[in-house]
């Protein structure tokens, strides 16, 4: 038996090394559908300028207002709703959540019928519970800014799926940026 326990280890050392390559290659994957994304967007006009920061990608739709930018421990006020990215485009069957009235309505989406649900979300970035990329994406916004966040499923919900969104899914989180407020 103890023949046999170095060829069972060099076996289960193989496993998880193949195991972390397809994490890997579908990583891969998912960052050329992002990169596919952004690019379908700077080409058609529709965004004018992308920016890399940390595990997020923002896509700028419209410029913000303001001179200064989002501090990583300011404040801020936005509207959101979430998208899981489905090939190279979002689209209303991808809304997963919103506190945007319009959006959902022009989404056709209810999920509620108290419209308390849809108010601007206040918080402060570096106490607040979010997703890692979108956190990331978040940094550096400036107010009247709206824009994508886009960001790979490991630094969204990872390997746990979470109600409608399946593991490892890709987020695009369209943002309308109200105001800021720096300490």
């Amino acid at each position: 038996m103890k023949r046999f326990l170095p060829i069972i280890l060099i076996a289960l050392a193989a496993s998880a090394a193949c195991t972390k390559q397809q994490v890997q290659s579908y990583y891969d994957k998912q960052q050329t559908v992002i990169d596919d994304f952004v690019s379908s967007l700077l080409t058609s006009g529709k965004a004018v300028k992308s920016i890399s920061k940390g595990n997020a990608v923002r896509i700028v739709l419209k410029e913000g207002t303001t001179a200064d930018s989002l501090a990583t421990n300011g404040t801020v006020s936005f509207y959101y709703a979430g998208y899981t990215l489905s090939g190279k485009t979002i689209s209303n069957n991808t809304l997963f959540a919103t506190n945007s009235k319009a959006w959902a309505d022009d989404a056709k989406w209810k999920v509620t019928a108290d419209d308390e649900d849809y108010r601007l979300l206040t918080l402060k970035l570096d106490e607040a519970p979010l997703l890692e990329g979108l956190r990331d994406g978040l940094a550096g916004v400036k107010g009247g800014e709206e824009c994508y966040i886009v960001f790979l499923g490991k630094y969204g919900f990872g390997n746990a799926a979470s109600g409608t969104i399946p593991a490892k899914s890709t987020l695009v989180y369209r943002i309308a940026v109200d105001s800021f407020q720096n300490e």
